[in-house]
């Protein structure tokens, strides 16, 4: 592992981590999203040895399985404590929206100047319901959130128009932190693209207040953050965390395949005529090089199934394959691409663990979201990667040439792609160093923080 610095790193004794992923089962589905929360879990222990890191989750036992340093908390407490629906129980959806908004703002200053009284209110209704397992998961986040002495946002790409659930559930934990002098940084972030207002208004409070936040290099992501007020000062690009695991298991040898992926969900906005017309140019393109298509599936969850869209790539090539559905670990999915000389894929996070490690990529963007991510690993790569935008015209074409270049350009653009990935972890990894000139106080500011 790349160095990092362990001096002075204050009395942190409690770490709060918030991820990107996704809920209940959905919630480990996605291997860009568990590679980056590990990184960051394992950053934050080299950091703070002694710290416990206690992320928010669904499920203890898959927290266990990717990240053993950390210590699981329920997330049932977190949603409990900030749900708008408490206080009027089964008679919220028949209130009027003037009266919903008013018992919001009512909540949220409950939250903020007499907590006890709302923690109280929410364990009676919960016993009285004989929920007693969700009475201890509010008391327990509501502890976390006292004891705590650092607030970390681990890397997501959730900021966009699709996720504004997630994105008001992130924004009132950052509120809640910053009320309580808890120092709040967001690493390895995307935003963006953004057209909720109601959520822009909300950022435009939050975010402002933020210690730092760094980017994973989506196009716009600082300008979307600069028109919410948030200083030039606080935002750095560092890269994605996603890199290094990917940097470190690179291999000496150029691979020999052709890496597909192609992200079939609602966000992607890609369907079967997309799928139509890109197979016929990776098959016609893997027969005339005699190489195999290698499935890099990056989600499999229930709505975004990526075995299941390559399956449909390699229809009348290689129908015996599962489309990689065993690949169920990050670093499984990073050593299969180390058989690829070239990536082509419609998932941010396989050209990550491509590029990472000398590979160049070709990347298939339909919808603004996808294409303002894999722009801003252009920016990040140069020629290394390609960005081809799927509702475009002559798209075979267009394709088939990003290809041959890819691959007849692999060798030469093999170590300076990798020199730009360990530039971003470097800077990546100083931005987790930042962390303790926020901490070093920790121990007075613990005390004179009020009780929940």
């Amino acid at each position: 592992m790349i160095g990092i610095d362990t001096s002075g790193t204050g009395q942190v004794e409690n770490i709060l981590v918030d991820t990107g992923l996704g809920k209940g089962i959905e919630e480990y589905g996605n291997m860009g999203d568990v590679s980056m929360l590990q990184v960051a879990v394992e950053r934050l222990h080299k950091l703070f040895p002694k710290a416990c890191i206690e992320v928010l989750t669904d499920s203890a036992e898959n927290l266990a399985r990717f990240c053993p340093a950390a210590t699981p908390l329920d997330n049932r407490g977190r949603a409990l404590w900030f749900a708008n629906g408490v206080l009027l129980g089964r008679y919220t959806d028949l209130a009027p929206r003037w009266f919903l908004a008013l018992l919001v703002g009512f909540k949220r200053i409950i939250r903020s100047r007499c907590p006890h009284f709302l923690k109280a209110i929410l364990i009676r209704k919960l016993k009285h319901r004989n929920r007693p397992t969700e009475a201890e998961a509010v008391k327990a986040f509501v502890r976390g959130l006292q004891q705590a002495d650092l607030l970390l946002i681990s890397g997501a790409g959730g900021f966009y128009y699709g996720c504004q659930a997630w994105n008001l559930d992130t924004l009132d934990l950052i509120e809640a932190a910053i009320q309580r002098d808890v120092p709040v940084v967001m690493l390895g972030q995307g935003f963006g693209p953004r057209r909720d207002l109601f959520v822009l208004k909300r950022a435009a409070k939050v975010l402002p207040l933020v210690n730092f936040i760094t980017l994973r290099g989506n196009r716009g992501s600082f300008a979307i953050l600069r028109s919410l007020g948030v200083a030039e000062s606080k935002v750095e690009t560092t890269g994605d965390e996603a890199l290094e695991p990917a940097y470190e298991a690179r291999s000496e040898e150029c691979g020999k395949g052709l890496g597909i992926n192609i992200r079939f969900l609602a966000s992607a906005e890609t369907d079967n005529d997309d799928i139509k017309s890109i197979r016929p140019v990776l098959q016609d393109f893997a027969r005339r090089h005699s190489v195999s298509l290698i499935p890099l599936p990056i989600a499999m969850q229930a709505n975004t199934k990526d075995d299941l869209a390559i399956k449909q790539l390699l229809i009348g090539f290689d129908e015996q394959s599962d489309g990689g559905r065993t690949l169920d670990t990050p670093l499984k999915v990073i050593k299969q691409a180390a058989l690829c000389r070239v990536v082509v894929t419609g998932a941010y996070h396989a050209a990550v663990f491509a590029l990472a490690q000398g590979i160049p990529v070709v990347g298939l963007a339909k919808s603004a979201y996808f294409s303002s991510k894999f722009l801003g690993l252009e920016d990040q790569f140069g020629e290394g990667c390609q960005t081809i935008l799927l509702n475009e015209p002559a798209l075979p074409q267009r394709l088939c040439s990003a290809i041959e270049r890819a691959w007849q350009d692999a060798d030469k653009l093999r170590e300076p792609l990798q020199a730009v990935a360990l530039r971003q972890i470097e800077l990546s990894r100083r931005s987790y160093e930042r962390i303790k000139s926020l901490t070093a106080g920790s121990t007075q500011t613990l005390v004179a923080r009020a009780d929940i």
